[in-house]
């Protein structure tokens, strides 16, 4: 694994990227990391090595994680607590958020096509041209009633199940 000359135990995004899922998880303990276990599904692309990048050199400030412009896609963020997180421009395309803590987070211009955010609590988010045909929102937890009818009149789908049976994998 490259090691940086910051820290023995810091490694680069690249070789954490490039890491198996084994050694990924340990790498995410040993920074206090670990309750972004969705790190070790991410694929390596150039945009989630610098996604990764961040995390590890802000590891004090991921409390609000800045996820802007990640691949996610098809990933299961089920219970994920990503409170104030930045997820702009972020491909979200088919991921399972279901009941994901989503409280103030920022979906501009995010690719959420055939996602499932079932069960999600949803207060103060921002939608500013998401994309959201065929996203899954269940009760829409937290929407205001504009919010809720901006997301239908785009493609969303409200009611049904609380996700669980809403696989969109």
């Amino acid at each position: 694994m490259t090691i940086t000359s910051a820290s023995p135990a810091f490694p680069s995004a690249i070789a954490f990227l490039e890491s198996p899922p084994e050694r990924r998880w340990q790498t995410l303990k040993q920074l206090g990391l670990a309750r972004y276990d969705f790190l070790i599904e991410m694929p390596k692309t150039e945009t989630n090595i610098a996604c990764v990048k961040r995390f590890f050199k802000g590891r004090k400030r991921v409390k609000f994680p800045d996820l802007s412009h990640t691949d996610l896609s098809g990933l299961t963020l089920d219970r994920t607590n990503l409170i104030r997180g930045n997820l702009s421009g972020a491909n979200l395309t088919k991921t399972r958020l279901i009941e994901a803590d989503l409280l103030f987070a920022n979906f501009t211009r995010a690719n959420l096509t055939d996602a499932n955010l079932s069960g999600a609590t949803l207060n103060e988010t921002i939608w500013t041209e998401a994309i959201v045909f065929g996203c899954h929102f269940g009760a829409g937890i937290g929407l205001s009633e504009t919010q809720r009818q901006d997301l239908v009149n785009r493609g969303a789908i409200f009611g049904g199940s609380e996700g669980n049976d809403l696989d969109t994998k």
